[in-house]
């Protein structure tokens, strides 16, 4: 498809490309999060709280689809990117039409079919964006949508249900189709991106789709670095997905009664981080870029612990605390869902796809999250949502620093040992 002559423009590019990423993921969480909206309260299963099935079964689901997509996705060709988000979109829909038509407990099977295809769609979305100029900018629209989005959606459908009157169980169905529409004009929009120019691809290095063979190459080129930096990664997105998924119950556990609070903390902690990112784009050098990437990520680790700590001296209200704790969260998230691997490609010049590494790295987090809520849910029942996230928090903090540092060190030491080689190397 021929793209518009506006968007031969850089800035118009850039604006129109991260308007367009913003809305297609925020969208798509429209069909994953409007379930983390209600508690299900009074219901059980097997002695278990019923929401702890539903999330469980749909992270479960999320996580086997980052395992499926690590094929998929960087395998896939760019002409097969807008119609594959389609499919999975509507694949999502229909098993939240069956969760809200079987009568429970069997729809807890339909939670998991639910998330099984939208796991797919992140890496599949960054196929579009990278490997360009603009890709900070690109890929800091597309980030900020899901930090926005998680409290927009849980807003809208608490809304939906306090004027529509709808069921807990048609609620995530009710939600999902409300966001069709706006959906299929986002992709569309995405379809009109130009592909990368050759500048792009002497600044940023070719991205391809990545064969078996290529992929195996890449991980034992950077096993190290790559090992450490995911242990990290489970242990964020481990915690991000559990304050996501039990936010209404651990700001209840402190006090706070407000669906609003959502949409509110989400979208400052949003504009904060996309002001961060986009202002990445002006950092040519990648590996200073990567540095600068790795500190942001120090930072954010650390702002969760000493929030949690200054929360629980009585320093910072708990509406305050629930907004630093996910302004840390996502400083050190966001940079691991796109732009810490688009700069590690560029800096080293592999001819590659960021799709396949963030979706390598999601597999094992979501696995991690899986294990998290096991643990916490089917383990230790007992213990409230907010005392279990506060633990969790001082944890993360002390062992995510010590990852971070010990990947970025191993990354160093490669770039300076390399950096007298300007030949670009491909995957063989």
């Amino acid at each position: 498809m021929r793209s518009p002559a506006f968007l031969r423009n850089p800035t118009a590019f850039m604006l129109f490309g991260a308007t367009a990423a913003f809305c297609t993921y925020a969208c798509m969480y429209a069909f994953r999060r409007g379930i983390t909206a209600v508690t299900f309260e009074g219901m059980a299963f097997a002695g278990i709280s019923y929401k702890i099935w539903l999330v469980t079964a749909q992270v479960f689901g999320y996580a086997m689809s980052k395992g499926i997509g690590i094929k998929v996705v960087s395998e896939m060709s760019p002409g097969r990117r807008a119609i594959n988000i389609l499919l999975f979109v509507l694949m999502a829909l229909l098993a939240l039409l069956g969760f809200a038509l079987v009568p429970a407990p069997y729809n807890i099977v339909f939670l998991f079919l639910n998330g099984l295809p939208l796991g797919l769609i992140y890496g599949t979305m960054l196929g579009f964006l990278e490997g360009r100029r603009q890709t900070d900018g690109l890929v800091a629209g597309l980030t900020a949508s899901f930090i926005f989005a998680s409290g927009f959606v849980k807003t809208v459908a608490l809304t939906i249900r306090a004027d529509w009157g709808v069921s807990e169980f048609w609620l995530p169905f009710v939600t999902g189709s409300l966001f069709v529409l706006p959906m299929l004009v986002s992709i569309y929009a995405l379809t009109l991106l130009p592909p990368p120019t050759a500048e792009d691809r002497a600044l940023r290095t070719e991205r391809k789709p990545m064969d078996a063979d290529e992929r195996r190459s890449f991980v034992r080129n950077f096993r190290p670095g790559l090992v450490l930096l995911i242990a990290s990664y489970v242990l964020l997105s481990a915690f991000r997905d559990f304050r996501d998924n039990f936010g209404p119950e651990i700001l209840k556990d402190a006090g706070v009664d407000n669906p609003g609070i959502f949409a509110k903390t989400e979208t400052l902690v949003a504009v904060g981080i996309l002001i961060v990112m986009a202002l990445l784009q002006r950092v040519t050098n990648n590996f200073r870029a990567f540095t600068l990437l790795n500190c942001l990520m120090l930072a954010g680790g650390t702002l969760v612990g000493v929030s949690t700590y200054a929360y629980s001296t009585g320093m910072l209200s708990p509406g305050n605390w629930f907004l630093l704790t996910g302004l840390g969260l996502y400083m050190a998230y966001v940079p691991c869902n796109g732009l810490y691997f688009e700069r590690l490609i560029a800096t080293f010049r592999y001819v590659s796809t960021v799709g396949f590494i963030v979706t390598l790295a999601d597999w094992y987090g979501y696995l991690g999250s899986v294990a998290v809520l096991l643990y916490k849910n089917f383990g230790h029942a007992n213990i409230s949502y907010r005392e279990f996230f506060m633990d969790g928090a001082y944890i993360l903090s002390a062992v995510y620093g010590v990852l971070v540092i010990a990947s970025f060190v191993y990354f160093q030491r490669r770039f300076k040992a390399e950096m007298a080689v300007p030949a670009e190397k491909t995957l063989a």
